[in-house]
């Protein structure tokens, strides 16, 4: 071979392998970056709240109306339970609150999470995300390991609690947020539960200095402060809340465009939970009283982070979901006798309640290139669904034991229109639990009213009064507001649906 021959074969070998890596860097270049994931948690919101879900709302949502256009809305979107705790970690952890426990944490109340549960953030963890946790925890930590050895209480019953003293709060708090995959966290753990001061990461940012006092804050707007009784800080304004968590949800998402790490934000709203305080800029915003405007503040919220997403470049690639714990409080009876406004519209029940309009939320998802702009799915889901759907968006392998509950909604999240789950339970206290296999709802209980029954709307909406059955068993292809109980009528069916309530409690799902 000539010299000629050999320098030619040379520059052809030399060419082709210039192509493979112009072809295989841009391929590399193509790759979508892993997606990063904000949900937004709203407390106590009832699905009629949002005007887009309900025509007849009397309050503006324009910021979660318009991310439920930009993305799919879920009609059909369950919490695990009707109280708080027990939502948060069923959505954490992929796994139904009553497998463990049912109630929710008390004020000092220990963790929830065993050690070995690896949560929704360790799992982001593992894959390289950073994960930060803002807002309301309501989970537990470990106060005990920084209450002093000769701690002792005031009061009595309801008005009993810790002062100020009892704590050193020169330390840190074990088992909370950055025990179990957060890597920051602020917020105040419970807006009307002791300490009420600041927490960042595991540390007081102010140590409390004087006992809890609402005669010291602006008077509160509807229904009752429901504050327990405990150390404060004396400077405290729960009315700061939503603005001083939002401005630093805002600052979060603002810094991590500055960075090749991708995140993961769980932004816990504290509201619309009592006590119902929205800031005076947003009075008279909506048609149904103050509570009406502090869905409006909490809309607005959402509406500042979502614009921080905007300006950061991080739109295109951020999961948005927002969700809420369980339905609204019992005030929402006297809300519609006066502003003719039912936040449950259009079901019955409300918060702790077994029907459906104490677990039946709004459900919203966005993710840009997956889920279709203003696609609507109709399909049962749930929020223990979320851990299986973020780990297949990572291709993350769930270990064997943990998500115990959970079923990825990715198909439906690329076609609205397919199956998903046929059946679901939910439960508020320990014994009684809601059954929907398909359109059935089964209440295993003599009721489903948990926090109790307004015979007055009852009237105004036309509900039979209770029939006194041992179970109710209600269509929701014909009656989605559960009026008519047809367990007598179909006592096959709530044999059939008691037995697999039965297997899902003592196993799981039938697949």
């Amino acid at each position: 071979m000539t010299y000629q021959m050999i320098m030619r074969v040379a520059l052809a070998a030399y060419a082709i392998a210039c192509l493979e890596a112009c072809v295989s860097v841009e391929a590399f270049a193509e790759e979508p970056a892993q997606p990063n994931v904000l949900i937004l948690y709203a407390d106590d919101l009832g699905f009629g709240d949002l005007n887009i879900q309900n025509a007849d709302s009397k309050i503006p949502t324009p910021n979660l109306d318009q991310l439920a256009r930009e993305g799919m809305r879920f009609t059909d979107g369950h919490s695990s339970s009707g109280i708080c705790t027990p939502s948060r970690y069923a959505l954490l952890t992929g796994r139904h609150h009553w497998r463990e426990f049912h109630g929710i944490v008390n004020a000092f109340g220990e963790s929830v999470f065993a050690d070995e549960q690896l949560t929704m953030a360790e799992m982001f963890q593992q894959q390289g995300y950073r994960t930060a946790a803002i807002g309301k925890w309501h989970l537990g930590w470990d106060w005990d390991a920084i209450k002093k050895p000769d701690a002792k209480t005031f009061g009595e019953g309801k008005k009993k609690g810790y002062g100020p003293d009892a704590f050193d709060w020169s330390k840190s708090i074990p088992d909370g947020p950055l025990d179990h995959g957060f890597d920051s966290y602020f917020g105040d753990t419970v807006i009307n539960f002791p300490p009420y001061c600041w927490i960042e990461n595991d540390r007081v940012v102010k140590a409390p200095d004087t006992i809890m006092d609402t005669a010291k804050w602006k008077p509160i707007k509807e229904g009752n402060w429901e504050c327990r009784p405990g150390p404060m800080t004396s400077d405290w304004d729960p009315y700061q809340n939503i603005p001083t968590t939002t401005r630093r949800g805002v600052e979060f998402i603002t810094s991590q465009a500055e960075t090749d790490q991708p995140f993961f934000l769980y932004f816990a709203f504290p509201s619309p939970h009592a006590p119902i305080i929205p800031n005076d800029e947003f009075d008279g915003r909506s048609g149904a009283g103050p509570y009406g405007d502090f869905v409006c503040e909490t809309d607005d919220a959402c509406g500042q982070l979502l614009r921080a997403l905007d300006r950061s470049g991080q739109r295109d690639n951020t999961i948005v979901i927002f969700t809420a714990d369980n339905g609204p409080e019992r005030y929402a009876y006297a809300r519609d006798e006066k502003f003719d406004h039912w936040s449950s519209q259009p079901f019955r029940g409300l918060k702790r309640d077994l029907y459906e309009g104490g677990h039946h939320v709004p459900f919203l998802i966005r993710w840009p290139g997956v889920t279709e702009q203003g696609s609507v799915c109709d399909a049962l889901v749930s929020q223990v669904d979320l851990y299986a759907t973020l780990a297949e968006a990572l291709a993350f392998q769930v270990p064997e034991g943990q998500a115990h509950d959970s079923k990825s909604l990715m198909p439906l999240l690329n076609n609205a229109k397919q199956k998903h789950r046929q059946s679901l339970v939910q439960n508020t206290r320990q014994g009684e639990y809601a059954l929907r296999d398909g359109d059935w709802l089964l209440v295993d209980a003599k009721s489903g009213y948990v926090s109790g029954r307004s015979k007055a709307w009852e009237a105004k909406r036309q509900v039979p009064s209770d029939d006194k059955q041992p179970h109710e068993l209600y269509d929701l292809s014909v009656d989605i507001g559960q009026r008519d109980n047809v367990a007598a009528e179909y006592p096959e069916k709530v044999a059939s649906m008691k037995q697999l309530l039965t297997q899902i409690r003592e196993d799981a799902y039938p697949e």
